[in-house]
């Protein structure tokens, strides 16, 4: 296998403990242990993070942009499910 059949991988990091892993980037290597080696020396040079994961990008299945309303317009009538009645006060954050 030649590196330009190698698969494509996504990328997330965990920066801190207890946050969520976020998408960082893209990257083609032979398998998924090099995917994370790689990820490591190209995504986290600075210690930026503290996990990896690494997803090959074929077995990701997303949405279609264009069926926007078929698929989201049901939350649109349930207004129950967005805290828009709430004053909260400065203090709380990331809410």
């Amino acid at each position: 296998m030649n590196k330009n059949e190698w698969p494509l991988f996504e990328i997330f990091i965990r920066s801190k403990s207890g946050l969520s892993h976020k998408h960082v980037g893209s990257l083609h290597a032979a398998d998924a242990d090099m995917a994370i080696k790689n990820a490591r020396d190209v995504y986290t040079r600075r210690n930026e993070g503290v996990s990896i994961w690494v997803v090959e990008s074929k077995h990701i299945t997303s949405s279609n942009p264009d069926n926007k309303d078929m698929l989201f317009d049901p939350a649109e009538d349930k207004i129950y499910r967005h805290p828009t009645f709430y004053d909260l006060p400065d203090e709380v954050k990331h809410m």
